[in-house]
């Protein structure tokens, strides 16, 4: 059980960091690129803004051939502070501004290109741009993204000016930061999951030695109860033969049984728990078939009828003695529980494990109630299980059955019915 544990508590928190990781990368990354994006859309609008097809001296050069001391898309004015001549902050103190590369295509309406602005650089050649700044005009489009290129489509005087940003150093970046945080964070998350198992290690420690010590005590008391129960239950019986009827006689008797009753489920709860289970092939569906046919009468008797559909052949590997307790255990409850006058038992193959389903019409249990059922000597209404030689302890037999044979149990309860379902694996 505590290994189960264990390792549910490792998957909880690497499960935990991983989403945390993943969560906090996909704002970080989220976040600079948008961010990014718009310092450069930004800086785009300002560059076509600023365009003129007049140079300093009204001649027809584009912004890339501007004199030294003026940067690509800033008027001959530009007093080289960041602020135009009328104190206008214009890109305050933007070093990125100036360092950024932009080219630029000037057409008119009858597609004749006036200007083409490679800044400088060979890495787009005219023709390049001119086609590209052609094919953007022609979808129609004001803004987006081609490639590495960031693009604006602006009217200006006359003509149709298509902006161009270079992302290329700004994608390039953003790659080997992702790159960075993805090694260093799996790194980070490898390291994290060893220091995960041995903290899980030394928090389970303790519980499992707590756990090992009270099944082992449950065991041990059981063992030595059951002598002088049964010692008890002989002295019982010979002084009934020797006295007459006695009210005190029947009182110990009647508590005896229930005490040896006691002992014994606590002995098979122990068995269950800690025994190891025999590699046998079980014919599960016979199991059922049998047990099933041995609570008709039972059930008859309550005014129950017990509905089955087995199907044929399923074998399982494990002990039979544990298997049939097992439905026996589910059976008996289903029948002293029922409000119905129907209990539905089914036994199917279902993927790649044998389901078998218990359903009984019955009171709804609050679903804080029904994480507990399967506890130790947990019972849902005292007063309704005090009655009989019932403790509280077969459906925690049963889960211990179930995942002793590598399965699991579980219950559910919607539209009046409560549903408990085995499922074992078929190998």
């Amino acid at each position: 059980m505590f290994n189960k544990s264990r390792r549910k508590i490792i998957l909880s928190i690497m499960g935990s960091l991983a989403l945390l990781f993943v969560v906090t990368l996909s704002v970080i990354m989220l976040a600079s690129y948008r961010e990014i994006r718009m310092q450069n859309n930004r800086m785009l609008e300002r560059y076509a803004e600023l365009y003129s097809l007049d140079g300093p001296s009204g001649s027809q050069e584009g912004p890339g051939n501007m004199p030294d001391g003026q940067n690509p898309g800033m008027p001959a004015d530009w007093d080289g502070h960041g602020r135009d001549p009328k104190g206008d902050p214009r890109m305050d103190e933007r070093t990125d501004y100036r360092l950024a590369t932009f080219y630029a295509v000037a057409i008119q309406d009858d597609g004749t290109v006036l200007a083409v602005d490679t800044g400088e650089k060979t890495i787009y050649s005219e023709e390049e741009l001119t086609a590209l700044a052609v094919k953007l005009l022609a979808e129609g489009r004001t803004a987006g993204r081609t490639g590495n290129l960031a693009y604006l489509i602006s009217r200006k005087n006359g003509y149709s000016l298509v902006a161009f940003m270079d992302n290329t150093v700004t994608e390039s970046s953003l790659s080997m930061l992702l790159r960075n945080v993805l090694i260093i964070g799996g790194a980070a998350m490898i390291a994290l999951f060893f220091i995960s198992l041995v903290l899980a290690n030394r928090i389970i420690r303790p519980l499992e030695e707590n756990d090992r010590k009270q099944k082992q005590f449950i065991s041990d008391a059981s063992h030595e109860l059951k002598t002088p129960v049964a010692v008890i239950g002989v002295n019982a019986e010979m002084l009934s033969r020797e006295l007459e009827e006695n009210e005190w006689l029947s009182n110990i008797r009647y508590e005896n049984e229930r005490m040896g009753e006691l002992v014994k489920q606590l002995l098979d709860l122990s068995r269950a728990e800690n025994a190891e289970i025999p590699s046998e092939q079980v014919d599960f569906s016979r199991v059922v078939t049998g047990e099933t046919l041995a609570f008709d009468s039972l059930a008859f008797d309550r005014g129950k009828t017990i509905l089955s559909d087995i199907e044929e052949g399923i074998r399982v590997t494990g002990s039979q003695t544990q298997l049939t307790q097992l439905v026996s255990v589910l059976l008996d409850n289903a029948i002293r529980h029922s409000t119905g006058n129907e209990i539905e038992v089914s036994l199917k193959t279902q993927g790649h494990a044998h389901v078998l389903n218990v359903i009984n019409e019955g009171e709804e249990i609050p679903p804080e109630k029904l994480a507990h059922l399967f506890d130790r000597f947990y019972r849902v209404d005292e007063a309704r299980n005090s009655d009989g030689q019932h403790y509280g302890l077969g459906l925690a037999i049963a889960k211990a059955v179930a995942e002793k044979h590598g399965g699991q149990i579980g219950v559910t309860c919607r539209d009046g019915k409560v549903c408990f379902t085995v499922s074992l694996p078929k190998k």
